[in-house]
């Protein structure tokens, strides 16, 4: 029990580190596939598309235990406390939206002869009543925003262990790609250079 006890955390730190350089990375790879399938003119069903929202779907999910393993960071108690963790919830919640939009693009990509039946299927699953608020516009923008609240939070409530310019480079990076997703890869990079110095956690 007492070995099960000390490996166990052992693990899930291991764990978390890596998401916090998967998400970003993986983010990035999507970006990265997402230009190359439109240089090739290819961007549409097929290999390019599905490769890109697979990485897109897997960064998404890489940031669930980034954004869980930072909302109890140690030393920060009351108000404070409560602020981050509803920052990682609002987080959470955009993820999830987020994950679920990825996997529609997914389907979509897969059921589709080409880029017009895409279009038609696309249209169809946003027609559908509160679809696009809650997949599309309004609660997709809370994992943006989770995210940039958490960091600025961390960086006033924890100063010695996250850097004041982390939360500058998760806006740096969210304002690229809500600009255009052709920096989404750049975008993705500013957002791992912004949470490197938190890849242990805060937990002590």
């Amino acid at each position: 029990m007492r070995t099960r006890e000390l490996t166990k955390p052992r693990h899930s730190s291991s764990a978390a580190t890596t998401a916090f350089l998967a998400g970003p990375a993986l983010m990035a790879g999507y970006g990265v596939v997402r230009l190359i399938g439109r240089a090739a003119g290819d961007y549409g069903p097929g290999v390019w598309w599905s490769s890109a929202h697979v990485l897109f779907l897997a960064g998404v999910l890489a940031f669930v235990p980034v954004f869980l393993s930072l909302r109890t960071p140690a030393g920060v108690r009351g108000g404070r406390r409560t602020g981050v963790r509803l920052a990682a919830g609002a987080g959470l919640l955009g993820a999830a939206a987020v994950a679920v939009q990825a996997v529609i693009d997914l389907v979509v990509g897969f059921l589709a002869a080409d880029e017009e039946a895409m279009s038609d299927l696309f249209e169809k699953v946003q027609d559908v009543p509160g679809v696009m608020p809650a997949v599309y516009t309004v609660v997709p923008m809370l994992f943006w925003v989770g995210l940039l609240a958490l960091v600025t939070l961390l960086a006033l409530f924890r100063r010695g262990r996250v850097p004041g310019w982390s939360p500058l480079l998760v806006l740096a990076g969210t304002v690229m790609m809500a600009m255009s997703l052709d920096l989404l890869a750049a975008g993705a990079v500013c957002v791992g250079l912004a949470l490197y110095p938190m890849r242990r956690g805060l937990g002590s």
